[in-house]
């Protein structure tokens, strides 16, 4: 019994021991920036001159500011669309790819090669695509004699092309996400259904969809958040435009804070925007456990 003990104690301190690099990693990068930008939050800091306490003064100003909550109302259309989008096409592809067949991994591997990409290089790439005379898409529309508009340059579409570059870019990872739940569906399952009679869809309704709300709730919220925290595509595609209508919250929050030198107002619209994602992220928690208790 002595032995137990020793061989736990010896466990427990070389846990510690391989964890504390990691825990002093977070402290450092993680931990002290947040209180630093939260304590910033609160002054007038602008990088050039010393810092000076103005208190809820930034948050107050940030309730008058237009244009924040313009982006919110961009961000909100993007996600409106982006993420039925994202949840459909990923659920799609994971049940055309979940077959054992020959070939089919090198179909789920090709559907992932987009999330390997940098965003930045992604987007750029997009950005030649997408150009309304000499681009590829409309080269293509044109040959079957639609004239394609400027993606990029007009209000309607601006933000429509933001989210067909970003959904080309997410949909591989959340389809192995998929992949893996279905995976994990019993096979007995389906084979009961099948005796009774139940039909594809059916077994999709009433075993494959409900089984799969644990990886729908994974993927829904990770979208959120990714469309609340949207910056690479909007920075390099539009830079914003046109009309401030594929301006982000975080690309706000980096003019705010890099170009102006608002440090003190950046950090005030950055805290705020953490306290949307949560709130939407425990909307959405609360919204899936109470389908779940329907079931």
């Amino acid at each position: 019994m002595a032995s137990y003990g020793k061989l736990t104690r010896h466990q427990s301190r070389t846990a510690y021991l391989f964890i504390t690099p990691t825990m002093l990693l977070f402290l450092v990068f993680t931990v002290v920036p947040v209180a630093m930008a939260f304590y910033l939050s609160f002054t007038n800091y602008d990088v050039l001159s010393r810092m000076k306490w103005v208190g809820l003064d930034n948050y107050g100003r940030l309730y008058g500011d237009a244009l924040y909550w313009r982006t919110f109302r961009n961000v909100a259309y993007y996600t409106v669309i982006f993420v039925p989008l994202n949840i459909l096409f990923s659920l799609g592809l994971a049940m055309l790819f979940n077959f054992r067949r020959f070939g089919v991994r090198l179909f789920r591997t090709m559907g992932y090669m987009p999330t390997l990409t940098s965003a930045v290089a992604a987007a750029t790439v997009w950005v030649w695509l997408l150009h309304p005379e000499y681009g590829l898409v409309n080269t293509l529309l044109g040959y079957v004699g639609i004239t394609g508009p400027a993606w990029l340059a007009q209000t309607e579409t601006a933000m429509l092309s933001i989210i067909l570059v970003t959904l080309w870019q997410t949909i591989g990872s959340n389809m192995i996400i998929y992949i893996a739940g279905l995976q994990g569906v019993p096979d007995y399952l389906y084979e009961s259904a099948k005796l009774d009679g139940a039909t594809a869809f059916d077994r999709f309704r009433y075993i494959t969809w409900p089984q799969l709300r644990p990886t729908t709730f994974l993927v829904s919220t990770m979208s959120i958040i990714g469309a609340l925290q949207l910056f690479d595509q909007a920075f390099v595609l539009t830079q914003g435009g046109p009309g401030n209508v594929t301006k982000t919250p975080v690309y706000l929050i980096y003019q705010q804070g890099f170009n102006q030198l608002q440090m003190g107002y950046a950090s005030a619209q950055a805290f705020v925007l953490a306290i949307a994602i949560l709130i939407f992220s425990m909307i959405n928690m609360r919204f899936n456990k109470s389908e779940e208790s329907v079931l």
